[in-house]
């Protein structure tokens, strides 16, 4: 969802969680790509096969 440009509140929302638990959850994965932004982990993630386009 992030490779899709959806912000924290429609991730909360699409996967019925809250909206601090789907902002965990991106700081978790900006976190493990050891990325400072979105759009560097969904790069990161296109270029290490982790979302596919």
């Amino acid at each position: 969802m992030l490779a899709e440009g959806h912000g924290n509140k429609t991730i909360a929302w699409k996967l019925g969680i809250s909206e601090h638990t789907a902002k965990f959850h991106v700081a978790s994965i900006l976190s493990k790509l050891n990325s400072g932004t979105r759009t560097e982990a969904v790069t990161l993630g296109i270029r290490r096969g982790l979302i596919l386009i």
